[in-house]
């Protein structure tokens, strides 16, 4: 063995620990779980064939791709005003928007009360001006706004040191030839874009699929897997379904990680 390989493999030990030890064995066990049940391994379809199961896995999905679409959307208009304006208080503005990332799921489940609750801001306006109170921090549409308001600094970040990247000189020549700003927008920011679009794409998907606490605050009227899973597991101490379910969770948000890193790193091939 050359001593280059050798010390490769030292290196890569350290790593190899963690994954075997915080990822393989605890994967290898929940798949066994899984199939350990009366079900068998026909548990893993349960959340296609069982209605229930397959209502709160489509809720899901759409609910991420729904705040994933959103928060790219604010993120890239936001990122674009603040990477190319220069203002009193720019930083600070910075600041306030990646701030979320320092709240868990639960803090941001409050903020949503407080914002959309029975007692909330929302509801109050709505109260005095039209004798009814608008309340949604318990629905879909809360946990819509929670997810989004987190989601964003995941996002942002991202975006704007892509907008950091961008030639200049593309946007130059094409305005020369006549370009609109509209038009430079959609053929040549937007694509230039496209790699930081798949990659905080992906993180906002794959975290807005398995996020907990925000739904577990307001999950008075929410069917979401993660609320699923943590009901089988601990009211009804239904074991093999619940890891079955978080089996089929990680593998949808494995495989749109993976796709999307595909995607973006031949995007940049391509680009280069």
């Amino acid at each position: 063995m050359s001593r280059d390989l050798s010390r490769q493999l030292v290196l890569l030990l350290p790593l190899g620990i963690l994954v075997g030890a915080f990822f393989l064995l605890p994967v290898g066990r929940l798949i066994l779980v899984g199939a350990g049940g009366d079900a068998g391994a026909a548990a893993y379809a349960a959340v296609l064939t069982t209605p229930r199961y397959f209502e709160s896995f489509l809720n899901t999905i759409l609910l991420s791709a729904g705040v994933t679409v959103v928060t790219l959307a604010i993120s890239t208009a936001a990122g674009l005003f603040l990477q190319r304006n220069v203002f009193p208080g720019r930083d600070l503005l910075i600041a306030l928007m990646t701030f979320p990332l320092a709240f868990p799921g639960v803090v941001v489940g409050f903020m949503v009360i407080m914002l959309a609750g029975r007692q909330g801001v929302i509801g109050s306006v709505t109260d005095a001006l039209f004798d009814e109170k608008l309340v949604f921090a318990y629905s879909m549409a809360g946990l819509f706004m929670g997810y989004v308001y987190f989601s964003i600094p995941r996002v942002i970040l991202t975006v704007m040191a892509a907008i950091e990247k961008l030639d200049p000189a593309l946007e130059e020549a094409a305005r020369s030839l006549g370009a609109g700003p509209w038009t430079v927008l959609r053929d040549v920011v937007l694509p230039g874009l496209k790699p930081a679009f798949l990659a905080s794409g992906a993180v906002c998907f794959a975290t807005a699929m398995g996020a907990f606490g925000t739904a577990f605050t307001l999950a008075t009227d929410i069917d979401v897997l993660p609320m699923t899973i943590y009901t089988e597991f601990v009211l009804y101490a239904n074991f093999a379904t619940a890891a079955a379910l978080s089996i089929v969770l990680g593998a949808i948000t494995w495989l749109v990680l993976a796709l999307s890193r595909s995607l973006a790193g031949t995007t940049v091939a391509a680009a280069g």
